[in-house]
């Protein structure tokens, strides 16, 4: 049987992460640039699953990494994608940018 080398995150975590100033942990979304654009996590590292097969080195594997997208299935595939690939200090943000409650910016 597979073992899951990530854990989810309740998005309410995540806002806890940023309020305490957390300088081990990255935000990594998942999403688009359209989608991006319209509302993200202030500070969050955009990397498209759709770029991330040439891109994923650019994640600080010393860091642990919690990944993002709308409703968490793009950041399921990031985490098995990146465990596979060696990565260990991962989080998927359950439920996505659909159960953020806490302050968005956008990028035009």
């Amino acid at each position: 049987m597979f073992k899951r080398l990530w854990k989810d995150i309740k998005p309410q975590e995540v806002e806890q992460l940023i309020r305490d100033g957390r300088e081990d942990v990255q935000l990594i979304d998942v999403r688009e640039l359209a989608e991006f654009k319209e509302g993200h996590i202030k500070g969050v590292k955009l990397l498209p699953l759709s770029q991330l097969e040439v891109r994923f080195d650019e994640i600080n594997r010393d860091k642990d990494a919690v990944i993002i997208c709308r409703s968490g299935n793009r950041s399921r595939q990031a985490c098995e994608f990146l465990s596979a690939h060696g990565y260990r200090k991962l989080r998927n943000m359950a439920g996505g940018m659909l159960e953020w409650q806490g302050e968005t910016t956008t990028t035009s």
